[in-house]
């Protein structure tokens, strides 16, 4: 068991390759701290390394704390203490794509060194590792597929990710963060995929520079040095070039003006009271909502208007585990095969696979849940269930595909507010969602419900 000791907190030493602060989340622990005290120890190894608990931390220097309680690991090396911060982060923190991306190519990079990863040519079934000259079996290395499942990825997004991670330049990735461009792994990807030639000789040369010293032929390392540090430059340059390019083609896509073709009667505008006396926040105008406005209910966002168009499809994630949809005559969802790793379809007995026939999306299978067919639709192989499902009522339709086909903190999207059934099931069970609807009373409504089951208050995003 670890040790809990009570620390100084000026001998704890905080690594370089710490991920940023997040200022609001230190003033949030700062209000829990003051009222219940630190309820979780901090972690660090036995040279007072911090592992995990920056934020913690942080917040417990600025109210003044001398000490600090840490539980006291035993690592052996510095790359076993820093898994285990990676790993931290995961469990505990809502991370932006980019983080994301960043610490899965450093945690698979790890996991190689430790001899924990799989390198292509290896013989998956027979390997063993060897450590300090002797062989053990458990824990075996681990596939590209196993790692990216066990973030609740398929292979092709971690792959994705630690390719962004990995190529593009540090410096355009900062001006990334913040954007637009942030959430859209897509256009990520065509930027590191932008100066691959310039990238290549760097890392030749880098290789070459350490080769250099190693021998100490400092003329010779000197060489190698500028040759990187000109490829790199190079492919900066490039990046950011596509870079501009993404942002100026992303504006006007955002700003599309409405079509009107007959004078719109003007409404009041969606009023939202603040809690008094511990009652819930309800909407005062039952038809406040306008098409185009936006809200965020906490994590969520709530669009309303057109859910095929452009200004909902830029608001979304590129990365999403699960999009659910119900089936309708003016369909024109096929877009979220390319948003969300599963697409849910519900619908009625044998529309689905007419649906199948004539529409894009890739169909897996179909199956019943409480007389609603559901259809599966993936770029991946989706196992279908075996057993016979019972679930009670549209609550419990959505929250067995929840369950099925994301995790928590996964992005969810659904193009169809209905009566906030999905939305409401996404803020219990941890899930972010992504939500809109053309008609106005469901915006509303959903909007009310949450205000009315959560007691927080709805902000429109101006």
């Amino acid at each position: 068991m670890p040790t809990v000791l009570a620390v100084f907190i000026d001998r704890i030493n905080i690594g370089s390759n710490r991920r940023p602060i997040k200022d609001d989340k230190v003033v949030e622990l700062m209000q829990s701290i003051r009222a219940n005290g630190l309820l979780n120890p901090i972690t660090v190894d036995r040279k007072f390394n911090l592992i995990a608990g920056l934020h913690r931390l942080t917040a417990c220097r600025l109210l003044g704390f001398d000490q600090i309680e840490c539980k006291i690991v035993n690592y052996e090396d510095a790359d076993q203490a820093r898994l285990a911060e990676i790993d931290e982060n995961f469990i505990r923190n809502e991370l932006e794509p980019l983080e994301r991306y960043e610490l899965w190519l450093e945690r698979d990079r790890i996991l190689g060194r430790m001899g924990l990863r799989f390198k292509p040519g290896d013989n998956q079934h027979t390997a063993k590792i060897n450590i300090t000259g002797g062989e053990i079996n458990s824990p075996p290395p681990k596939t590209t597929l196993e790692l990216a499942k066990g973030f609740g990825y398929s292979e092709r997004s971690f792959q994705q990710g630690k390719q962004i991670a990995r190529d593009i330049h540090p410096d355009v990735k900062q001006k990334i963060i913040g954007t637009s461009l942030s959430k859209s792994r897509t256009i990520q990807l065509k930027i590191a995929r932008i100066g691959n030639l310039e990238r290549t000789q760097a890392e030749t040369a880098e290789k070459a520079f350490e080769a250099a010293m190693q021998k100490g032929d400092k003329v010779e390392a000197e060489y190698q040095a500028s040759l990187a540090k000109q490829a790199r430059e190079k492919q900066k340059e490039l990046q950011l070039q596509a870079f501009q390019s993404a942002i100026s083609q992303d504006k006007p896509r955002n700003s599309y003006p409405k079509k009107i073709t007959k004078p719109i009667p003007k409404k009041e505008p969606l009023i939202l009271e603040p809690i008094k006396n511990g009652k819930p926040i309800v909407a005062k105008n039952q038809a406040g909502a306008e098409p185009g406005e936006k809200w965020m209910l906490n994590k969520h966002l709530v669009y309303c208007g057109n859910t095929a168009g452009k200004q909902f499809i830029n608001l979304l994630p590129s990365d999403a585990a699960l999009a659910i949809a119900t089936l309708s005559s003016f369909w024109e969802h096929d877009y979220l095969i390319n948003e969300a790793r599963v697409v849910a379809v519900l619908r009625s007995q044998g529309h689905v696979n007419n649906f199948c026939s004539s529409h894009q999306m890739p169909f897996q299978h179909e199956f019943i849940l409480n007389n609603i067919y559901v259809g599966i639709f993936s770029h991946h192989p989706i196992p279908k269930p075996e057993n016979i499902i019972n679930v009670e009522g549209i609550e419990g339709i959505i929250n067995y595909l929840l369950h099925m086909y994301s995790h928590p903190n996964s992005f969810v999207i659904s193009p169809f507010m209905g009566h906030g059934e999905i939305l409401i099931a996404c803020d219990r069970l941890g899930r972010t969602c992504f939500i809109g609807d053309e008609n106005p009373e469901l915006i509303n409504h959903g909007i009310q419900r949450w205000q009315s089951l959560t007691a927080k208050q709805a902000r429109k995003i101006i």
